[in-house]
């Protein structure tokens, strides 16, 4: 018995080192969970894993008794979305967060595949997520998609100036997902905000000196 109780505790020493390798790519990044996050998350699943499989086997041999095995482990699937929950927010109309909270789910799916003793699968799709999130995060040219920016401009409320402003960025390629314009110091100025679709390889510096060139513009900046 004892003899089996140090591999379980091998198991969820292995599932903490996978949850360390996770969370350190993360961290790199300045991610909301980190290291100790993913740890702990390894650590704990692997240990519902082995108590929902193992934790009862001392009762097998009491008559009328039906264990089901998955019922622990199956509430750490559920369990582990409202921790995920709580790394997904909205920032200026983008969403921040899903990432680090896919992989917190799956560092718990790994900590429950080495709890129910499948060491390679799960030291394997560690490796497989770890490379994976740094390969991606590479500039790989067919992988470049284009992306959205949120831009503040405070300019001048003179006749034409918005439809100034919209002509020279569609002059670079660049497309207009929306806009909002409020007019501020009793109209003298307005602000617009912007939502701009850039290509892949434009940079934001670019459009930035291209909008300050305009005439009665007193300010830009993105977000």
């Amino acid at each position: 018995m004892m003899g089996m109780e140090w591999d379980y505790l091998l198991r969820v020493l292995v599932a903490g080192a996978c949850g360390v390798i996770i969370g350190y790519e993360r961290k790199s990044r300045m991610k909301e969970a980190g290291i100790r996050t993913h740890f702990i998350v390894a650590v704990g699943a692997s240990l519902m894993m082995i108590v929902s499989k193992y934790g009862f086997q001392d009762q097998l041999s009491w008559s009328n008794l039906s264990l089901d095995p998955a019922r622990i482990a199956a509430q750490v699937v559920s369990g582990i979305g409202f921790l995920g929950a709580g790394m997904i927010f909205m920032q200026k109309q983008t969403v921040k967060g899903l990432t680090t909270a896919a992989g917190v789910w799956a560092t718990s799916g790994i900590g429950l595949t080495i709890g129910a003793g499948l060491y390679l699968v799960g030291v394997g799709v560690t490796l497989m997520i770890f490379i994976g999130q740094k390969l991606l995060h590479l500039k790989l040219n067919w992988l470049r998609t284009p992306r959205t920016e949120q831009l503040m401009i405070r300019a001048g409320n003179e006749p034409g100036m918005l439809d100034q402003i919209l002509l020279e960025i569609e002059k670079q390629g660049i497309r207009i997902g929306s806009f909002h314009v409020e007019k501020k110091n009793e109209a003298a100025e307005m602000e617009i905000e912007l939502h701009v679709i850039l290509p892949p390889d434009f940079q934001i510096n670019k459009l930035l000196q291209i909008i300050q060139q305009i005439p009665a513009i007193y300010a830009v900046d993105y977000h």
